[in-house]
């Protein structure tokens, strides 16, 4: 949730012709995440869980690189708040996933 927060916030500069584009599209992958997380934790099993724990996977993804495009084009500064707290999330995304599915790494 926190990352939604900085999310919005790091977005409310950009360009307001990117409104309904960039901004939009980098916050619904941001709401995204939790969201997904929410959904499949309200599951009855751990198979819908690690279901909506890939796509929140998937949407980190997305994230990260409409956040790298946001710096291409000079609307965000590549030493944002944003990438720590991003990769923060996804570290504890893939756990969740992990002990979703009872996998262990390497």
């Amino acid at each position: 949730m926190n990352l939604v927060k900085v999310v919005y916030a790091a977005t409310r500069s950009f360009a307001r012709d990117e409104l309904f584009g960039l901004t939009a599209q980098i916050r619904r992958s941001a709401i995204s995440i939790p969201s997904n997380i929410a959904e499949g934790s309200a599951r009855a099993s751990r198979r819908e869980l690690a279901q909506f724990l890939n796509v929140a996977k998937g949407s980190l993804s997305e994230l990260e690189t409409q956040l790298l495009i946001a710096v291409d084009l000079g609307y965000l500064e590549a030493r944002h708040e944003v990438f720590p707290l991003l990769e923060r999330v996804a570290r504890l995304v893939t756990g969740f996933h992990r002990k979703a599915t009872g996998s262990n790494p390497g």
